[in-house]
């Protein structure tokens, strides 16, 4: 049974906050009425989305955090527990590793740089997760990015899809554990998106793929926080374990 007040949103935790995806979260959110707890390695960009928010109306504080280690992570946890008054309603694992990844064939990838993206990408979540897991109650929602590139094999990038896969089945396994306290963890994974980062990957973002797509335009950082939104909202309740692609339909195409 669904406890939540629809109309009391309480504190959300988004990782990767300095920008593109997480900034458009916590923009969105904010307009929602949650206050915004954004974290981030980059201070300067997590300090341009706090002032974002404020600009708009909302109240949000800014937080520096490794997500690969678990000293950071968890002093992290209580920085921003202290700053929600105890209670954090939702925990948006964004943070991950994706322009920056170099396109190689699976055997020329660099071992470094395959333990990188790992770090980031998939133990990154479940650090967050485990530290932050105390202060979740009953009602508490987990948000893991993955990507649409685990459903299509994106060749030449075997180290970033295999980690987005693993947030996956991360995700499915805490479902389980955490659903005993009536806490539910879903993920989303998006399709090619128009964040700063896409846009610095290729000239033709904007269109690149449209054709594929059931919907002929581009996916916008405002389609992937209305999914965030819902799997947060008191009306996804009952869903969990579950991964929603939001990639206008380019899958099944």
């Amino acid at each position: 049974m669904n406890t939540e007040s629809p109309t009391a949103p309480g504190t959300v935790l988004i990782t990767g906050a300095a920008g593109g995806l997480g900034r458009a979260f916590a923009l969105g959110f904010a307009k929602r009425g949650y206050r915004i707890a954004a974290a981030d390695i980059d201070p300067a960009g997590t300090a341009t989305t706090v002032e974002l928010v404020q600009a708009a109306g909302g109240t949000a504080a800014g937080f520096t955090v490794d997500v690969t280690s678990r000293a950071s992570t968890e002093a992290l946890a209580a920085e921003v527990a202290g700053f929600a008054g105890g209670h954090i309603q939702v925990l948006i694992n964004n943070a991950a590793i994706y322009a920056t990844v170099t396109r190689s064939p699976f055997e020329d990838i660099d071992t470094d740089e395959w333990d990188r993206v790992m770090a980031v990408n998939l133990k990154g979540p479940w650090l967050m997760a485990r530290a932050l897991s105390p202060h979740l109650g009953a009602g508490s929602r987990i948000i893991n990015l993955a990507s649409a590139t685990v459903y299509s094999g994106s060749e030449q990038w075997a180290h970033y899809v295999a980690s987005k896969g693993g947030v996956i089945a991360l995700s499915r396994v805490m479902a389980k554990e955490l659903g005993r306290r009536d806490i539910t963890v879903n993920t989303i994974a998006p399709g090619f998106t128009l964040t700063e980062a896409s846009f610095g990957l290729m000239e033709n973002a904007e269109s690149y793929g449209v054709d594929r797509g059931a919907l002929k335009r581009a996916s916008q950082p405002e389609d992937i926080v209305g999914a965030a939104l819902f799997l947060a909202g008191p009306d996804s309740s009952f869903i969990t374990g579950q991964t929603l692609v939001v990639d206008g339909g380019r899958q099944f195409i």
